[in-house]
Parts: structure tokens; sequence; C-alpha cells
């Protein structure tokens, strides 16, 4: 602790538990998302918080041609304000965001893959299962810009369209399991 002080890694006087680390189950259910999320207790009611997000995978559907993909690679920094204490009760928080993806074959026919920079708002509210065990929802958009190529099918190559955009997409739908250390 000593050393951490020096450092200024950690203010003087903090507690143990002013680390998290988290999963989001819900991303698992999109496609086999993998995700994880750090966060360090800055104050009784501030937290920075550090997230990344994979997917990798590509599902067929009976033949090569018929396939489903989310494809990313997702990045965030970001605080969350907690009005009551720190991991616990309502939360709202900001990030920035930066993602990879290649999504296709899930509401059409088509796919589209680029690249996405942005901020996003959330809030939500962390319940207290065990002194070092919390269940967080949540939810939040982001909006950015975005770097696009949209193709007919995701296994066919031909180009629709390509181009640059402003979006608005939800993000941070989250039930997430929170170990605290």
């Amino acid at each position: 602790m000593v050393l951490c002080c020096l450092w200024g890694l950690m203010p003087a006087g903090v507690s143990a538990q002013q680390f998290t680390l988290s999963t989001n189950v819900l991303d698992y259910a999109d496609l086999g998302t993998l995700n994880i999320s750090g966060a360090y207790g800055l104050h009784r009611n501030w937290s920075l918080d550090l997230a990344a997000r994979i997917n990798p995978f590509t599902y067929h559907e009976g033949d090569r041609e018929r396939q489903l993909q989310n494809r990313q690679q997702a990045y965030a920094v970001g605080v969350r304000w907690w009005p009551w204490h720190l991991w616990s009760g309502w939360w709202m928080a900001g990030r920035l965001q930066y993602q990879e993806y290649n999504v296709g074959g899930i509401l059409s026919s088509g796919a589209e893959e680029g690249d996405r920079v942005g901020a996003g708002l959330s809030a939500g509210y962390s319940l207290m299962v065990h002194p070092r065990l919390n269940l967080d929802f949540g939810l939040g958009f982001w909006s950015g810009w975005s770097r696009f190529v949209a193709y007919s099918c995701p296994t066919c190559g031909t180009v629709e369209k390509s181009g640059q955009r402003i979006f608005l997409l939800p993000d941070n739908v989250q039930v997430s399991l929170v170990y605290i250390f």
C-alpha cells in the first residue's frame, strides 16, 4: 500500500475494495461476444472504467453461403458517478469508445464492416448480492462517426456502397456479474 501511494497509483487511505472485474452475460447471447470490464474507485462517488469486447465467430446455417456474424473488437474508457456510494445502488456513466466491426446475415441478407469512434452515456443499478459480488443492470447509447463498406451478402464481396456517417446506437445493454476486490 505504501509503495502504491508513493507511485501515485492510489490515494492515501484507500480501502482494499477499490477494484472490480466484471463480465456482461448478455453479450454472450450476442453470438458469443466475449467481454471483460475493470474499474478502479477514484473517490467515494466516482470510478474509472476500462472495457473490451471481442467476437471472432462466424456461424454457418446449413451451407457456406448462409452465415451469421457479429464480429467485432471494441474498447472503451469511461467514468461512473455513484450518487450513493461506490459499487452500490444507482449509477450514471459516460465513456469514449472505438469499435471495429463486421456484421451480416442477422437482420438482412447484407453485410457491413467498418470502424466507429464515439462517446456514450448510460445508467443503471448495481445490486449487492454479497460483499464481493454485485449484479449490474444498465442501458445506454453511443453516438459518433463511422467509416463503413456495405456488401450485398456476408460471403460474396460485392460492394453496394461505402462512406462515412454519423450514428446513434443502443449500447451497454447489460446484466453483469461484478467481482469486487
